[in-house]
């Protein structure tokens, strides 16, 4: 049942998914490669954590920052993914009134917390390389904790407002969304209610973690190429650079494809579009980032050779 009658107006109860393709062969094709993409995500962040927890040698901040946002990336895929996967298989992708609020929400939140996380790595290695006698008393355990703690509170924050905004709503028309999850712009189109307030209210929550983060992250790379550029040393310049290029292709990916969606004006591109760059961020992305953090990273190899070794050998 899609409508709920409410006095002098019809509620919506469900919401209908327009996915990404109507045509059956397409789907079964996107079903298998959106499959696999999911797979490797689990499988690659999972065995990121699992590595840096059992390895002495990766109980570093940098490493200890890696593994949350391996766990935000299995978040926001596994808050999309598996709904979209499972209305594959369906003639009609249909989602429940309080399903759409929840993956709005789960998807905002650990979204944010990348935000935040990929800020918060941005600053470390601004400690690393232009305070590095000092960053052991400046990156401690308990500062560590606090910057993670701060990062997924900031990320609740958003993702509240976002989900409250959604549910302030009321949908009584059409039902039908032009996305492949339940996103807060396509489901403001589908609202009966006034919107301007929660949009604003928003607007300025998820403009404000955007902001804060582009900022931490501009203003630490700035000074890390000063840094880095007064070394007198070709090798030194070329091993502190080395540390920071897979954060700066994580970033670089990321916040390229939320500005596409976010700050690009609407009448620049299409909906479909719009469905692709998110399937990029939401889907891609978090199986990229795995590759990215261990490409020419000797001391996750080593880590990892070690532990197959234990294995093997055991």
């Amino acid at each position: 049942m899609a409508f709920l009658g409410n006095g002098n107006h019809t509620a919506v109860t469900e919401f209908v998914l327009l996915g990404l393709t109507d045509n059956p062969v397409l789907r079964g094709i996107v079903f298998i490669i959106i499959l696999c993409i999911y797979l490797v995500t689990l499988s690659g962040n999972l065995s990121t954590i699992l590595l840096i927890r059992v390895s002495p040698q990766l109980h570093h901040p940098m490493y200890l920052f890696l593994s949350h946002l391996a766990f935000a990336d299995i978040g926001i895929s596994s808050s999309v993914t598996p709904n979209m996967l499972a209305n594959f298989l369906v003639d009609r992708n249909t989602i429940t009134y309080l399903r759409c609020g929840i993956q709005l929400g789960s998807s905002t939140l650990f979204g944010s917390t990348d935000c935040l996380i990929l800020a918060v790595m941005a600053y470390d290695r601004f400690v690393a390389i232009c305070s590095p006698l000092l960053y052991s008393t400046k990156m401690t355990t308990q500062v560590c904790v606090q910057l993670l703690i701060g990062s997924y509170i900031g990320g609740l924050l958003n993702a509240s407002s976002c989900t409250l905004s959604f549910f302030y709503f009321f949908f009584c028309g059409p039902n039908r969304v032009n996305h492949f999850f339940c996103d807060f712009t396509p489901l403001v189109e589908l609202s009966c209610s006034d919107v301007r307030v929660p949009k604003v209210v928003t607007l300025i929550s998820a403009s404000t973690v955007l902001l804060i983060t582009v900022l931490v992250i501009s203003v630490s790379y700035t000074y890390i190429l000063i840094t880095i550029l007064k070394m007198h040393s070709a090798e030194g310049r070329k091993k502190a650079f080395s540390t920071c290029t897979s954060h700066l292709t994580a970033v670089t990916l990321f916040y390229g494809t939320i500005m596409f969606i976010y700050v690009m004006p609407k009448s620049r591109y299409s909906a479909d579009q719009n469905k692709v760059v998110s399937l990029f961020y939401i889907m891609v992305i978090p199986m990229l980032n795995p590759i990215i953090y261990s490409l020419r990273n000797h001391e996750i190899e080593g880590a990892l050779k070690r532990q197959l070794g234990k294995k093997i050998f055991s």
